[in-house]
């Protein structure tokens, strides 16, 4: 396995990361992510640890919590073999402090993840969303006081906005709070927006991205063909509507190339699509999930070798799309790209 490090933190992390969300399968959402209870998950993460993948993530509201407690109890034991990483900020109840950023509910989100998770620290901690009802300085002397005590280690976003994590990031400079090190990001061959602001804002800024659903939100897992419908068990058919959107066209056009680079390489579709975000600037880690040993062990097989520089334009021309304003001309104009060329 190779390692790297996190932004520009001295944390290393795997190349690969496992994602925890398939543990627990409560609620509409994660159940259909997968319903791994302990001794399967004990299981799977023995065959990370073998294949040197020892970063775990997970969030407070996967299944309401089990997805932290079924972690926290297939990891007991061997506590200092493994990173952990949780997220917060999403809603875990009605009550008005159940939700967001502040200190009320950071102080006491963290508490209740360790808890959970059977530890008494967490190797990072990220905002699940930007809480735009609570002062910036508030979170940040937060995250402050949680890293003082030994509760967290590291701390970073998922979700946000350049501007979001830009202007955290300034506010944190300027007081002397720890800054964010991480942005765990939806980045696929089916999703490149995160290459238009937040990736060049991340080599600017040395935050390193974790990459979430780099499948495309099972888009990419090598069942899905032109003219054919879902197959039956994929969960596309009940979190669809909850996932990035995807032209369905781009989609297949994009299959198409990795349909022909599997046969030409003797690797698998999910393999193929992860092993490219490998190669792409400021990705720490690309967390993957699996419902199975199988699952898992295919996955596993995206490190070990490399697609060749041919292969890697064929897929970035299939997957390339037109950047938004204001970012189009500085990859479409050469004035643009001569005063700030981008980074991919």
């Amino acid at each position: 396995m190779e390692y790297r490090r996190l932004g520009s933190s001295g944390l290393k992390v795997p190349a690969l990361s496992f994602g925890a969300g398939t543990f627990g399968g409560k609620g509409p959402l994660f159940s259909a992510w997968g319903t791994t209870a302990e001794v399967e998950a004990r299981r799977l993460v023995d065959i990370c640890l073998e294949a040197g993948v020892n970063l775990f993530d997970t969030a407070d509201v996967y299944s309401d919590g089990a997805s932290e407690e079924i972690l926290g109890a297939a990891i007991k034991g061997r506590r200092d073999a493994v990173l952990l990483s949780t997220k917060m900020s999403l809603p875990v109840g009605d009550g008005p402090n159940d939700a967001g950023s502040s200190r009320a509910r950071l102080v006491k989100g963290v508490d209740a993840a360790l808890k959970r998770l059977g530890t008494d620290y967490i190797d990072l901690m990220q905002l699940h969303a930007f809480d735009a009802g609570t002062p910036i300085e508030e979170v940040l002397s937060t995250l402050d006081m949680l890293v003082r005590s030994g509760k967290l280690r590291y701390v970073g976003v998922s979700n946000f906005s350049g501007w979001q994590l830009m202007k955290s990031l300034a506010a944190a400079d300027r007081h002397g709070y720890p800054r964010y090190v991480a942005n765990q990001v939806y980045y696929s061959l089916v999703g490149r927006d995160y290459e238009w602001e937040l990736m060049p804002l991340g080599l600017d800024q040395g935050v390193g991205a974790l990459v979430w659903s780099p499948l495309g939100w099972g888009r990419l897992t090598g069942r899905i063909r032109r003219g054919e419908p879902w197959p039956e068990g994929s969960r596309l058919h009940d979190t669809a509507a909850f996932g990035p959107p995807v032209d369905d066209e781009r989609l297949y056009e994009i299959v198409d190339v990795l349909d022909q680079i599997s046969e030409e390489t003797g690797r698998t579709v999910p393999q193929i699509a992860i092993n490219w975000l490998l190669r792409r600037p400021t990705v720490s880690s690309i967390i993957i999930g699996a419902r199975n040993e199988e699952q898992l062990r295919q996955n596993l097989g995206a490190v070990g070798w490399s697609l060749s520089a041919e292969q890697i334009a064929r897929l970035d021309a299939a997957s390339a799309t037109t950047a938004s304003y204001p970012h189009f001309p500085y990859y479409r104009q050469e004035g643009f790209a001569r005063i700030n060329p981008p980074p991919v």
